[in-house]
């Protein structure tokens, strides 16, 4: 499935969504000031391009409800991209005046799921976007879009991989210059992922492409060694895999980015972060999560 012509040994790109997706999940709210160590940490140790907060509204995920002081006092570090996912117009006004330079979309592949997530069906999500595309490009902003439970949704099962597709293209015609396909639920099966890749091939660069993975039913690893094989470089994943939706029930965490590297390090793939230094950050911010260091047994 690869495209003709692409490297297997190119660099693959993780997107550290941990501060973003992990945190706003968790039953504990970290103060602003262990978020941004948080996110010093995961810079330390090589994360390029990170999920940093959200711009919902604050009643809505309140982990995530400091999201101006966490970009504000964050600034932009020299090589990092930090990202932020913003809902609506309000969403992106507080994002920018916090300082951000890329935003997130995200909408879903069926309108249950779009409407439990953020209100409003697939095409009102694309009503919304406009004038933020319109504001982000005026603005020089980098924008990048999601499908949420592009293989299984919590209300209405299986995904057909046509309806995936329909709105990844939306999402790269409207001006997001990545697409990231995500298995909300973690309950994609091989016989769903090997099609989803060989139609996203047919429609989109696979340097727009990014694959966003839960492990729920443990076979997330299996699925981005098939994507890598198809030629995808760019995968989301979270330190300690944490994270998990507060609108997908029964959905846990995030892939393991160390689990991820792993997987990278076997297959002789570069990703630029370092092994060592995010096993002890995934171990820190598990600490900082259940209130100090759990003694050993």
């Amino acid at each position: 499935m690869r495209t003709p012509g692409q490297s297997v040994s190119e660099p693959v790109r993780i997107v550290e969504v941990s501060p973003r997706d992990g945190l706003q999940n968790e039953s504990t709210i970290l103060p602003t000031a262990t978020k941004l160590a948080f996110i010093l940490r995961l810079i330390a140790a090589g994360c390029t391009r990170i999920e940093v907060t959200s711009f919902v509204n604050p009643k809505a995920v309140p982990a995530l409800a400091d999201a101006a002081d966490v970009v504000a006092q964050l600034g932009v570090p020299e090589g990092v991209d930090l990202i932020a996912l913003v809902p609506n117009e309000r969403g992106l006004e507080r994002a920018m005046a916090a300082g951000c330079r890329s935003i997130e979309l995200f909408t879903a592949a069926t309108d249950a799921f779009c409407q439990a997530n953020i209100r409003c069906t697939i095409d009102e999500s694309f009503g919304r976007f406009a004038p933020i595309m319109a504001t982000a490009s005026a603005a020089g902003l980098k924008v990048r879009g999601a499908v949420s439970v592009a293989f299984v949704c919590p209300f209405t099962g299986d995904v057909a991989t046509e309806a995936v597709i329909a709105v990844a293209k939306r999402l790269s015609d409207i001006g997001c210059s990545e697409v990231a396909i995500c298995d909300t639920t973690g309950k994609a099966r091989h016989e769903q992922m090997v099609p989803m890749l060989e139609a996203i091939q047919r429609c989109l660069p696979l340097d727009q492409v990014a694959l966003h993975m839960h492990d729920t039913t443990g076979q997330a690893l299996d699925h981005i060694g098939l994507a890598l094989d198809a030629g995808v470089r760019t995968f989301d994943a979270a330190v300690a895999g944490l994270g998990g939706c507060p609108f997908s029930p029964g959905a846990p965490g995030n892939v393991a980015t160390e689990s991820v590297l792993e997987l990278m390090v076997a297959r002789g793939l570069e990703t630029g972060i370092d092994q060592r230094l995010m096993t002890e950050t995934g171990r820190w911010i598990r600490d900082q999560l259940s209130g100090g260091p759990i003694a050993s047994k």
